[in-house]
């Protein structure tokens, strides 16, 4: 039963998700990129409607619509990306995996739309990446990153990556930290089964720029960390 769950749910899901990536394309010519951002949020919130997938947030009024934030979260899932994008209530860009930016339809559908590729094993790749989300962020649009850089295998918190926090340091934005539980649950690292299952977004109370940039690299990585942890159900240990 689990596994006709599981293709049923990705049949739905990709014929859904190739359509609406169709969409925000063509409509990326037409509308704005503030008002295409906020249609591409529905579509978002109702792929998981579609998928049975209940999603829960809590903690959004910390967050000052009129504020540009660095945003991070913990990586769980595949579905990380498309929660963070339906949840988060300003208009947001991201970087991702150079890898994604090649994948049909999604691929052209965030270089369309101005997400950043990075290198993750190009260190000059990488902080070249960096700097145009720190460009972005300048000019007046909020960024989402997950410092682990990967997917958990076991459901844990990863290590965290320096070059996150990096560009917070050069950026002086207020960070956003943010905690998602049940994803990895719904779709694991390396299995094709999809569990419908509740998952849960928290947003934290937000790091002021002022706090960013007194504290080093370090100092930060582990407070954004410990922020996060804070708010995660992570599995219990088998």
């Amino acid at each position: 039963m689990r596994n006709v769950i599981s293709l049923l749910s990705w049949t739905v899901g990709l014929v859904y998700f190739g359509i609406a990536c169709l969409a925000v394309l063509l409509l990326s010519f037409i509308l704005p990129q503030r008002a295409l951002h906020v249609l591409m949020r529905w579509m978002l919130r109702f792929l998981f409607v579609l998928l049975r997938i209940p999603v829960r947030v809590e903690g959004r009024e910390k967050i000052d619509r009129k504020q540009i934030y660095l945003f991070m979260a913990n990586h769980q899932s595949l579905f990380d990306v498309p929660l963070v994008a339906a949840v988060i209530p300003v208009f947001v860009r991201g970087i991702e995996a150079t890898r994604q930016f090649k994948w049909p339809f999604y691929g052209w559908v965030v270089r369309r739309l101005g997400n950043i590729p990075i290198e993750r094993e190009n260190v000059h790749g990488a902080i070249k990446a960096i700097h145009k989300a720190e460009e972005k962020l300048k000019s007046g649009v909020s960024m989402v990153v997950m410092p682990e850089g990967h997917r958990t295998r076991d459901g844990r918190m990863m290590p965290f990556k320096k070059l996150p926090f990096f560009l917070a340091k050069q950026a002086g934005v207020p960070i956003a930290p943010m905690g998602l539980s049940g994803l990895y649950e719904l779709k694991r690292l390396g299995s094709w089964m999809i569990h419908p299952r509740p998952v849960r977004v928290r947003f934290g109370d937000p790091i002021p720029a002022e706090t960013v940039r007194a504290l080093s690299e370090v100092e930060l990585m582990n407070l954004i960390r410990e922020r996060i942890r804070a708010m995660v159900e992570e599995p219990a240990a088998s």
